[in-house]
């Protein structure tokens, strides 16, 4: 079995399935058309979890994206069940879909805080670690902070900072949004205890009985998990047809233009908006680094795969010029030391909103883009 391979042929994670008092982990998934990760996200988790629950299926935003009863249309659910089925000698896979929980139309209502919330009732490990479905992190990183919740019983919540792959394994995309807004700051990894609660998934946020945010408690942030050597490896826009797929979803649910793919993504007319939040400048960047096994894994597989369509894969001819070209990395000069001056600038804006009626500030809001907190 590929599982068994995969897990021998890891020392840091030989190691971890030896290690002492390991930390039970809760790991929550939502997933909507989770192909191609779908199989080789479960086998990277598998090793270090003391659960997997999955919870699949379409909220109402989604309707144009999925079955007519409200799932996948890619197969997701049916691998998911065959990966079950298959690749699961510890029975640690639970999956849920709409009609387990009662709505017999198969969606689920709301935007995701449902969803989420049905992963964290089930949980009952120690910690819960929300991961999406594409991304993933070095298998030597997941050992390393099992050691670090098991030594650190003080800490409430860690966050990620994330490398988000354009394009392919190659490039990977950084602006504004990335350094500035939030999109630095991913939320993933929870203490769980009994009495806690999911309250919402934008940002992610938990609670204790009491009602108090698990980042007013002790909060290790994304910088300082970086500073460990310690990152997410995003891989959200790598493939054309999950690109798709998320800019009609974000198209109903957020009301965003729907030009995104065919003009950011697919051709380069934007080269400084080439992030799905287009609102805050970005660019692409080369990238000579590591990659996690099981995307590896992934990238192989579908490259040898004889039925794979071309489309599957983006071309990539027009990120090699842009990179090559003069007059970007001059751009990108420009953007990198321009943005921390503006964000000065918009931090001392919001500080003299709050000094305004409420009324006031909702209209000035409004108006100026890029004044709301931002968090994932």
């Amino acid at each position: 079995m590929y599982l068994g391979q995969a897990i021998s042929s890891s020392p840091s994670i030989s190691c971890f399935r030896y290690m002492k008092n390991k930390p039970k982990i809760s790991f929550g998934i939502i997933v909507l058309n989770g192909e191609p990760f779908t199989r080789y996200n479960l086998r990277a988790l598998y090793p270090f979890a003391h659960e997997i629950i999955v919870v699949e299926g379409a909220s109402p935003y989604a309707a144009s994206i999925a079955s007519p009863n409200g799932h996948s249309v890619d197969g997701t659910l049916e691998i998911l069940y065959e990966f079950k089925k298959t690749e699961d000698p510890e029975q640690k896979i639970t999956i849920v879909t709409a009609e387990d929980e009662g709505y017999p139309n198969g969606f689920w209502p709301g935007e995701k805080d449902e969803q989420s919330q049905v992963y964290a009732r089930r949980a009952t490990g120690d910690w819960l670690w929300q991961v999406d479905i594409d991304e993933f992190y070095l298998p030597e990183d997941m050992s390393r902070l099992c050691e670090l919740l098991q030594m650190r019983s003080d800490l409430a919540i860690l966050s990620f900072q994330q490398i988000q792959f354009w394009g392919g394994l190659n490039w990977f995309v950084d602006g504004w949004y990335l350094r500035h807004m939030g999109g630095g700051e991913c939320h993933r990894l929870f203490r769980w205890q009994p009495g806690y609660r999911y309250a919402t998934h934008r940002p992610p946020t938990i609670v204790t009985p009491q009602g108090v945010d698990l980042r007013r408690l002790n909060w290790l942030r994304a910088k300082d998990v970086a500073l460990m050597g310690i990152t997410m490896y995003h891989y959200s826009l790598v493939f054309p047809s999950q690109v798709d797929v998320k800019s009609r979803y974000y198209t109903a649910s957020f009301g965003r233009k729907a030009d995104w793919t065919d003009q950011h993504y697919m051709a380069l007319n934007h080269p400084f908006r080439v992030h799905n939040a287009k609102q805050y400048p970005s660019w692409l960047e080369a990238y000579n680094g590591r990659h996690p096994p099981q995307v590896l894994k992934m990238w192989e597989d579908l490259s040898q795969e004889q039925a794979a369509p071309a489309t599957l894969f983006r071309h990539t001819d027009d990120i090699e010029r842009l990179l090559a070209s003069r007059w970007y990395r001059l751009g990108k000069w420009c953007l990198k030391r321009s943005g921390p001056i503006v964000y000065t600038c918009r931090g001392l804006a919001l500080r003299v909103l709050q000094l305004l009626p409420q009324s006031a500030r909702m209209r000035i809001k409004r108006l100026v883009p890029g004044l709301s907190r931002s968090g994932q």
